[in-house]
């Protein structure tokens, strides 16, 4: 999620990061299901040197540092000098944190894993820093990418736009353009993947259920939602009565779907790996 209909990697660098590291805690809490099969799908044996995408506030580099073999390391690159600094302060030693942009960086050394939880959607030239990516791994390397799957199947995304597009006029989003189900149809980063040189390229689906914010409330769910996704930027030039409307609305949903107190929604995730 971003603050814009089409985020790009200069928009998480220079303002999307900032408004990410304020809803740290709920967001990592809630997508925190999606650590399991993704550390899975890295294949984690033996020691190894590990690169996360698009790391955040740490959380999954923190997991994947746990779940691996002693003698591993691990480094986190993000393109947000607001998140690296709060990786950095509530991931401590565990993993290194480097303020980069993978779309170009070439590290010092090469990885044996590259992983990433949502970090490799919003890429303005794909080709490119697939390309470059590739160059991180030796022969013999894996990737392994969560993305989201088509919007329609994340339900906390598709509610957001429903409440939206319910008050005011929404644009329908470019799927080529850089955005969170940007690759929604995992063919299209497959074919990415292997048009960078990459081998043995395959998707595979994860459906479950999220705990909106890590444990909120109806009205807090819709708060949380709306001030977290690209959705509902829009509204923030509309009027406190279309603001106030599309948050009942979203909060209706969020009630609509209270498990023991809490706002619980169903989200499909690509798990894509790959080889060099």
């Amino acid at each position: 999620m971003a603050s814009t209909q089409s985020p790009s990697s200069q928009t998480w660098a220079e303002t999307r990061g900032a408004q990410w590291r304020e809803q740290l805690n709920p967001m990592e809490a809630m997508l925190a299901p999606i650590d399991a099969p993704l550390i899975t799908a890295l294949n984690l044996t033996g020691p190894l040197r590990i690169a996360e995408i698009g790391a955040g506030g740490g959380a999954t580099t923190r997991a994947i540092a746990a779940a691996a073999a002693p003698g591993s390391t691990i480094e986190g690159f993000d393109i947000s000098p607001d998140l690296i600094e709060a990786a950095k302060a509530r991931i401590g030693d565990v993993a290194r944190f480097t303020l980069a942009d993978v779309a170009v960086f070439r590290p010092a050394e090469r990885f044996d894993r590259l992983a990433s939880r949502f970090g490799v959607m919003f890429f303005e030239a794909p080709e490119q820093a697939f390309a470059n990516l590739r160059q991180w791994l030796p022969p013999g390397g894996t990737l392994a990418f969560a993305v989201w799957g088509p919007g329609k199947d994340v339900a906390f995304m598709a509610s957001v736009r429903e409440a939206v597009a319910a008050v005011i006029d929404l644009p329908q989003p470019d799927p080529d353009a850089p955005g969170p189900c940007r690759y929604g149809d995992p063919s299209r980063l497959l074919a990415l993947l292997e048009a960078a040189g990459f081998r043995d390229c395959a998707a595979r689906t994860w459906r479950g259920d999220l705990q909106v914010g890590g444990g909120m409330v109806p009205d807090t769910a819709a708060e949380f939602l709306l001030a977290s996704s690209s959705a509902a930027a829009p509204l923030a030039d509309a009027g406190a009565r279309e603001q106030a409307r599309a948050r009942d609305q979203l909060a209706a949903v969020c009630a609509a779907n209270l498990r023991d107190g809490t706002v619980w929604m169903p989200a499909r995730v690509e798990i894509i790996t790959a080889t060099v």
